[in-house]
């Protein structure tokens, strides 16, 4: 265990260090730029990059907004179970986010796919769809990028084959951009120093 552990640190270690700390910065920036321009954000994604997809609606619905002059409309499109499998059933799984995005998704909007291989279909589909209505998409994945990270407009990629790895990045990727954009945005920056995450 005391090995595995060394590894599995060293691993995630490398992970951090692959972040491209300057598409991240400019995703930030453009989350506060949208959620200021009243645009909405909507996040989705398969197993545990779908857990991942709506963390970051709770921490940028209530987390990000608390203390702060910004209100997210952020929505995930993987908890509508009803929706889902009824798509999935009468359609294909393929068109499951896709099918939400042509009906809710508008020029300007961003979306935010999860996705440690890059390559599910559902999500490159989703992708593809919200570049036809003006929309503005970003992608996490891992692996080998895939072609989620082709398709996309900003994308984070972490060069690594470990599911676990991926997603624990992808996941802190997630509190760091929700806590920074409450940074950003506090409407009082005397309370930079009392602020609880």
């Amino acid at each position: 265990m005391n090995e595995f552990v060394k590894d599995y640190a060293y691993e995630m270690q490398k992970a951090y260090d692959s972040i491209d700390l300057e598409e991240l910065d400019q995703i930030a920036s453009l989350l506060i730029k949208s959620i200021k321009d009243k645009k909405k954000i909507y996040t989705c994604g398969n197993g545990g990059s779908a857990a991942i997809s709506e963390h970051f609606v709770c921490d940028f619905l209530k987390g990000s907004s608390t203390g702060t002059d910004i209100f997210p409309v952020i929505h995930s499109l993987s908890s509508n179970i009803p929706t889902l499998t009824a798509v999935a059933n009468d359609i294909d799984y393929e068109s499951v986010f896709s099918f939400l995005v042509e009906r809710y998704g508008e020029k300007g909007d961003i979306l935010i796919c999860v996705s440690s291989s890059g390559n599910s279909p559902n999500i490159v589909k989703a992708i593809k769809v919200a570049k036809t209505l003006g929309m503005i998409t970003v992608s996490f994945v891992g692996f080998s990028g895939g072609k989620a990270r082709d398709e996309s407009d900003y994308s984070i990629y972490i060069p690594n084959e470990n599911y676990g790895v991926v997603e624990d990045t992808h996941h802190s990727l997630m509190h760091i951009l929700s806590q920074y954009v409450r940074i950003k945005t506090l409407t009082d920056e005397e309370d930079l120093g009392n602020v609880v995450f």
